[in-house]
């Protein structure tokens, strides 16, 4: 178990954050309608806790929402303590969840591992359990109605945003809440309309840019089968020059080697090429971000423990996702 506690005073690492306007509140959006007044009433226990427990696998996943709840207690000021557990594929198939209830305090459970539930279908507990929900919303020109899930990361993102809508640490990791939609499945299968919908919400608000692939300045490389990294780079530095139409047909020419390759579904492939995540003037993509952790992270179950709760101490210091050998960098 890797667990720590925190008071106001003991999270040390805070550089300058520059803020890049205020934060809109998601619970305004259609998506959030079923789970909004159930989050508030989340939000109102954790404010008057005198002690929160926030648990979440030892995962990247985990890690996201882990560290929006974090986030939340530190701008507050609340008491409490972290505890990143052991991930399901390091537990044998018939054992129970490695998350528990603490004896004292409120213990919040970010459950991203968890199938996705109705919303109906949660019961009344005396923790709080963030587990994916079922959500629908209604898009396009003829509003059909798409269904979706809101993940454990999103809603955490949504619940801290309540906390401590000016909150500082809050605010640095706004852009993120979305990434745990993009790591789930659903892209891997059809068009997710929770992701676009929210990606369109941070967007509006400022907290993203979403740029094609050629105008990331540092993609992380092997995200894409089939795509020629050099091709690549010739057509970044010819972008600017290309109107439209010429944009869109060297970008269909890049990507049509990649249409014959298996592992990224059509969706997936469409994200990585026209909706890339880009916060502020940052030279890496979230994705990209994301696949470099991913590609870095132990197998080991207790190496995987370290390297999350390291990942996530660097996070909220920095607001950035960082591999190891990144973070050692910027601390040199």
């Amino acid at each position: 178990m890797s667990e720590r506690f925190f008071a106001t005073n003991t999270f040390m690492r805070n550089p300058p954050f520059l803020s890049i306007g205020p934060m809109r509140d998601v619970f305004t959006s259609p998506i959030f309608s079923p789970v909004s007044s159930a989050l508030i009433g989340y939000g109102e226990r954790i404010k008057q806790a005198d002690l929160v427990h926030i648990s979440a696998p030892a995962s990247l996943e985990g890690v996201l929402a882990l560290g929006q709840l974090e986030a939340a207690c530190l701008d507050l000021g609340l008491k409490y303590r972290r505890r990143l557990y052991t991930p399901r594929h390091h537990l044998p198939r018939v054992a129970p969840p490695a998350w528990s209830e603490e004896a004292k305090g409120l213990t919040v459970i970010a459950d991203v591992e968890e199938a996705t539930w109705e919303v109906g279908e949660r019961p009344e507990t005396t923790y709080v359990h963030l587990v994916p929900l079922k959500t629908s919303v209604e898009m396009g020109e003829k509003n059909r109605r798409l269904s979706g899930a809101l993940d454990p990361v999103v809603q955490a993102g949504a619940l801290a945003a309540w906390l401590a809508p000016n909150g500082r640490r809050v605010r640095k990791l706004r852009p993120y809440i979305s990434l745990g939609l993009w790591l789930r499945g659903a892209l891997d299968t059809s068009m997710d309309p929770v992701h676009t919908t929210m990606l369109n919400h941070l967007k509006e608000e400022g907290s993203v840019r979403i740029v094609p692939l050629p105008e990331v300045q540092a993609p992380a490389p092997g995200m894409i089968s089939g795509l020629s990294e050099r091709q690549l780079k010739r057509l970044s530095k010819v972008w600017t020059t290309m109107d439209v139409d010429q944009r869109s047909l060297a970008l269909s020419e890049l990507i049509l080697p990649c249409l014959l390759e298996k592992g990224l579904s059509t969706p997936r492939l469409e994200e990585l090429v026209w909706h890339r995540m880009v916060v502020g003037d940052a030279e890496m993509d979230l994705a990209s971000q994301a696949h470099a952790i991913k590609e870095e992270w132990p197998e080991d179950e207790k190496a995987s423990k370290l390297y999350a709760s390291t990942l996530l101490d660097e996070w909220l210091s920095s607001g950035l996702l960082k591999t190891g050998q990144e973070a050692t960098d910027s601390n040199r």
